[in-house]
């Protein structure tokens, strides 16, 4: 079983981590052409590109001069530390010991622009460009734009997809912060507990949810919450 995080738009290369052997991301020298083509953007251009404030697009301008396809220790730190956002508050992969962290990187796996698919422990430098294995059942736990981004028909392995819903007034919808926080967290639910069997998952209850059959497919399963319950 394979689970997709999204990646953040916020990194953190300050904090302090558990000091982990990183791997090299599979797909560098793809990498590298797009980062090359980056490069002759003005930051104008990368603003509107990516929709980004001028003063984002000056700091991604810098960023991509300095990307090394072999870049130094200081200019990496591996993905599932660098990544800060609303998923990554919810996995709290700093609190990770070396055992988890290893089985994390068996089975979960970041979308990201850039690099396109990384491990865990793959190196990650300092970048922002927005979207787009084969395993017998992949667990999606990105967002709609990220995996929106992926060729489903060509993973080779079914996908089930997991959407968190809460109350609002009689109905249950999708709020996207909760949602983000919920995904992360049943991604660390899932690695503490080295959950392997796609059964498992509708056991999953942490912060109120709850699996609902009722309003779940064979390949889209609904976890919901009362707000009440938070």
């Amino acid at each position: 079983m394979l689970m997709l995080l999204s990646p953040a738009k916020s990194l953190d290369y300050e904090s302090e981590v558990l000091a982990v052997k990183t791997s090299r991301p599979r797909w560098m020298a793809e990498s590298a052409k797009l980062v090359e083509r980056l490069r002759d953007l003005q930051p104008e251009e990368l603003s509107s590109l990516m929709g980004i404030s001028e003063g984002l697009a000056v700091l991604n301008h810098e960023r991509y001069k300095i990307w090394r396809d072999k870049p130094r220790a200081s200019q990496v730190r591996a993905a599932i530390f660098a990544f800060d956002g609303d998923v990554y508050d919810g996995l709290r992969a700093r609190e990770f010991n070396e055992e988890q962290i290893g089985w994390a990187q068996d089975h979960v796996r970041i979308l990201s622009g850039l690099y396109g698919v990384l491990r865990p422990l793959d190196q990650l430098q300092a970048y922002r460009l927005e979207m787009g294995n084969s395993s017998k059942l992949v667990v999606n736990l990105a967002s709609e734009e990220y995996f929106s981004a992926v060729q489903e028909k060509n993973l080779k392995a079914k996908v089930l997809h997991i959407v968190f819903q809460e109350s609002k007034g009689e109905s249950f919808k999708v709020v996207s912060f909760s949602a983000k926080r919920a995904r992360g967290a049943m991604c660390r639910w899932a690695i503490e507990n080295r959950v392997e069997s796609i059964e498992a998952l509708k056991t999953f209850d942490r912060d109120g949810y709850q699996y609902c059959p009722d309003a779940s497919d064979s390949m889209r399963w609904v976890f919901r919450r009362k707000l009440d319950a938070r």
